[in-house]
């Protein structure tokens, strides 16, 4: 068995079919339930962002695990397999955990070094456990993923200037308005996205800052600690009427509103322009309301841009920040191997042990009557004839651990001793 990792991310797909199977929370059980019903699969874990939809596996065979997967995220997109096909990458063994590891690192991130992403791995590994979906071993991968995350953040500069999407958003923003200086702004959504983006605008001197959410006790929360105003939804036509700059990125399933909705709002503003910057993935704004007269709409896509413009300093961190990755993908697997050997050294060793102490017991009445002295030697030559015998094969799976060589060596055993 190993661990195998299939999904779609930012560089692999548009934004438009990178929606369709993104996974909200509360889909999420569903999801895992779903993974875990396949039967070549005995553990999962989703992790779905704004950047990527993965999900990462124990696969007892990896062909029939794949066509799984496959088929799960093409019911997800609504298309057929073969054209989403071209869309999936896919990574096993050493190479799954190398991902993971360069995603908690925020080396596959769109913003490189964004902070978000490790708390994202961890949410899907806390939810996984929840479900029972997550056992030992994507339970010992996941755990080290989040170290290799944090020691990418604490010894390198990879996460250091405009390190998440959110406080990302909000310097596009001011790059496109020339500065939010005196600007009327909404933030839409009061989750970690739009805390960050709130949190991002007020250390940017922002006073006027309007919060709409779901839950008013949330947004009234949230507005109280930087000094702005919490929206109900039902005035959100008169804010967005006011203000300069809309900035959405709330988990909602679906679109949050619509082209006419905007079309109701720029009628109301007597010409003057709204921009919008929308890093929900799905998207809150109708994407056609770009058309409208008056409306700059933004979205992950010209994030992503903004941000690849903006890295180049991070960027020199991302050597040290794979070095790292090889240093702790190499620890990972000597411990992963470690633990996938020990039980069946343990099995093959309790076999051998068993049939020693059975054929001892058929001889005995030939042996006629010995001693203790003679008793102890008896049980030293024996023990030591089996240890020898054992030694070479034990080494031998040890030292293939991990690799394909030791998947054959360790299969053999199981087959030829029914371990």
């Amino acid at each position: 068995m190993s661990v195998v990792v299939l999904g779609l991310n930012h560089r692999t797909v548009p934004l438009d079919l990178l929606e369709r199977v993104t996974i909200d929370d509360a889909r999420l059980p569903k999801a895992l339930h779903d993974v875990m019903s396949h039967d070549h699969v005995s553990e999962a874990v989703v992790l779905s962002t704004c950047n990527r939809s993965e999900v990462y596996v124990v696969a007892e065979k990896f062909h029939p695990a794949y066509a799984d997967l496959r088929t799960f995220f093409s019911e997800l997109a609504f298309v057929p397999p073969e054209e989403l096909a071209d869309h999936l990458y896919v990574h096993d063994g050493a190479d799954a955990a190398a991902h993971l590891f360069e995603v908690a690192a925020g080396l596959d991130s769109a913003v490189v070094g964004e902070a978000e992403i490790l708390g994202q791995v961890r949410t899907a590994w806390e939810r996984a456990q929840d479900e029972r979906s997550a056992g030992s071993q994507l339970n010992l991968l996941f755990r080290h993923a989040l170290e290799v995350g944090k020691r990418a953040r604490t010894e390198t500069a990879i996460g250091r200037h405009v390190a998440s999407v959110s406080t990302a958003a909000v310097a596009m923003a001011a790059e496109r308005l020339g500065s939010l200086e005196g600007r009327g702004i909404l933030v839409m959504g009061a989750g970690e996205m739009g805390e960050g983006m709130v949190r991002a605008l007020a250390t940017n001197g922002v006073t006027d800052i309007r919060i709409a959410n779901r839950t008013w006790e949330r947004a009234a929360e949230i507005a109280d600690r930087v000094g702005g105003r919490a929206i109900r939804l039902a005035d959100l036509d008169a804010s967005l009427a006011q203000v300069d700059l809309l900035l959405t990125g709330t988990g909602a399933s679906s679109m949050l509103i619509e082209h006419a909705d905007v079309a109701r709002v720029m009628h109301h503003r007597d010409g003057r322009p709204l921009l919008v910057v929308d890093v929900a993935v799905p998207r809150d704004v109708d994407p056609t309301a770009a058309d409208l007269p008056g409306v700059t709409l933004l979205d992950m896509d010209d994030l992503r841009a903004f941000a690849e413009a903006g890295q180049a300093e991070r960027r020199r961190e991302v050597a040290a920040v794979r070095t790292m990755v090889d240093e702790e993908l190499e620890r990972y697997l000597a411990v992963s191997s470690a633990r996938e050997v020990a039980p069946l050294v343990a099995s093959l060793r309790e076999r051998a042990e068993d049939v020693r102490r059975a054929e001892l017991e058929r001889f005995r009445a030939r042996l006629g009557e010995l001693d203790e002295r003679q008793l102890e030697a008896l049980e030293a030559l024996t023990h030591g004839i089996v240890a020898k015998l054992l030694h070479r094969p034990t080494v031998g799976l040890k030292d293939a651990a991990g690799t394909p060589k030791g998947e054959r060596l360790a299969e053999a055993l199981r087959d030829l001793f029914n371990l």
